[in-house]
């Protein structure tokens, strides 16, 4: 049985698709909003930065017919590797080319608010045809990554649906070094259209949904159907690729046998859940999210929720041609994979489906864990109003849609307290969650615990409950969503304030 979401299959399901065209057909209120800048005049940079980053229009060759047109950093997707070090403050230099305000968000790190990329938290816009010059310690160790963090709406060239994304590495001040060397790789899709369609089966994530959720969830889609809504418009895709090329084109990883490879996998994508597989070999999870895991465990397939990380070593133990992909056979013949050449081997790339394999961040965890108590439990339910966004589907976390315009934080917390949030998803859509300038500890996924695992973005399966700790000892705003850009757009968000 096929336990992954096949996206390009699903659209065949979907009633019917906004291809060309698309964009106008959809009433403006349901278009990006213009952002209000929150920087008046262009700082002066004084002395050289260690980085910079220039946001701009590029091309992406995804393959030498199929070259898209699209907002890069530096002018190439994925954008640069900044490798910084932990603790060593560093200053960057942030050019936006365009002429639009755009914010480059530093996820995964603990940075202020007026770095931290997020308007909604305060953080000022780069200017279009602007800069602006930032100064931070990066941190905590590990693989994090930078992307773009604006409202798209319906605009699919705003937003996480462009090639804003590259990966960052903190070089820890301590480096096991259990690897013979390290490979990057960034997953994203491209050329985004808009569809309308029903909700698909989500089933490779580990664990069971509550009775209670689903009933209510499956209610409120019913009756908006009664009524003669349609379902909500969704975004599907016609090309992926890691690194900016799909499979088939650009170099393939060359390796050696016996070879440990430690891949540093960054899912940069808008919406898209994504799986990889390498026939003949598994995977060793040592990282989730940058953070090494308590229990470092093999598993023959990577599932990673959008804007989620992983690092696994793979140790290179059975020579030929391989394709390194997704199990999805559309994704993948789309173009989500890339070649591992054994040194020595040619031939075709071969691929072979894996037996079906549930994703289980317990599996990474201490069985017998004890989390401390927490000082306050912050009850969420998500939920989901079908098509009732615009034609787009509203989101709520506690009946509740975020307000753009009020951007008023709703959940107040108290410095160096443990907060722990029991979320409850009310819909059959699995939610990438995020919060910002923190990292909080899995505690309890669809009834079963774990302790150890620290993550900033976590799947929360359709129906399922999960619980996760964090200490609050960051002040100021910081914003709770869903990373799925439709989902954010729509009312999944939350901003928390620390005092």
């Amino acid at each position: 049985m096929n336990t992954k979401p096949d996206h390009l299959s699903r659209r065949k399901f979907l009633v019917s698709s906004l291809l060309a065209g698309g964009y106008a057909a959809l009433p403006k209120s349901a278009r990006a909003a213009e952002p209000i800048s929150l920087a008046t005049t262009t700082p002066q940079p004084t002395g050289p930065a260690d980085h910079t980053i220039r946001i701009g229009l590029g091309l992406v060759e995804l393959a030498p017919d199929h070259i898209v047109s699209t907002v890069t950093y530096n002018g190439q997707f994925p954008g640069p590797l900044l490798r910084l070090q932990e603790g060593k403050p560093v200053t960057v230099n942030i050019h936006n080319d365009t002429d639009v305000p755009e914010q480059l968000h530093w996820h995964g790190q603990f940075v202020p608010v007026d770095v931290d990329g997020a308007a909604e938290e305060g953080t000022p816009y780069i200017p279009a045809r602007g800069m602006r010059r930032i100064t931070f310690t990066p941190g905590p160790a590990g693989l994090r990554f930078y992307h773009t963090h604006v409202t798209a709406g319906s605009d699919l060239s705003r937003g996480l649906y462009n090639g804003q994304a590259g990966p960052v590495y903190i070089e820890p001040k301590h480096e096991p070094g259990d690897y013979d060397r390290e490979v990057f790789l960034v997953l994203k899709e491209f050329d985004p259209f808009f569809s309308r369609g029903g909700d698909m089966a989500q089933d490779f994530l580990a664990g069971s949904g509550v009775s209670e959720l689903k009933e209510t969830g499956e209610a409120a889609m019913q009756a908006s159907l009664a009524k003669g809504m349609p379902h909500g418009y969704e975004v599907g895709y016609g090309a992926f690729a890691i690194n900016g090329r799909m499979l088939g084109h650009g170099d393939p990883i060359r390796v050696k046998p016996n070879e440990r490879i430690l891949f540093h996998i960054v899912n940069a994508s808008a919406g898209e859940i994504r799986s990889l597989a390498l026939p003949g070999h598994t995977f060793k999870v040592v990282a989730l999210d940058g953070n090494p895991v308590p229990v470092p465990a093999e598993v023959p397939v990577l599932w990673i929720g959008t804007a989620e990380r992983v690092s696994a070593i793979v140790e290179m133990k059975h020579p030929g041609v391989w394709v390194l992909g997704d199990l999805s056979d559309d994704d993948r013949k789309n173009g989500m994979g890339m070649v591992i050449e054994y040194a020595g081997r040619k031939g075709e790339p071969q691929w072979k489906k894996p037996q079906p394999f549930h994703w289980d961040y317990t599996r990474f965890g201490k069985a017998d864990a004890n989390a401390p108590t927490a000082d306050e439990v912050i009850e969420m339910t998500f939920a989901k109003g079908n098509a009732a966004a615009d034609r787009f589907n509203l989101w709520t976390i506690n009946k509740v849609p975020f307000s753009m315009k009020t951007n008023e934080p709703r959940i107040h917390l108290d410095r160096g307290k443990r907060y722990r949030l029991r979320m409850r998803n009310a819909s059959d859509d699995i939610h990438p969650i995020h919060l910002h300038r923190h990292s909080f500890e899995l505690i309890r996924i669809a009834g079963k615990s774990t302790g150890g695992v620290m993550k900033d973005v976590v799947m929360l399966g359709g129906y399922q409950e999960m619980e996760v700790d964090f200490v609050a000892d960051r002040p100021g705003l910081s914003l709770f969503h869903c990373h799925q850009q439709l989902h954010m757009d729509h009312g999944f968000m939350v901003l928390f304030d620390t005092a």
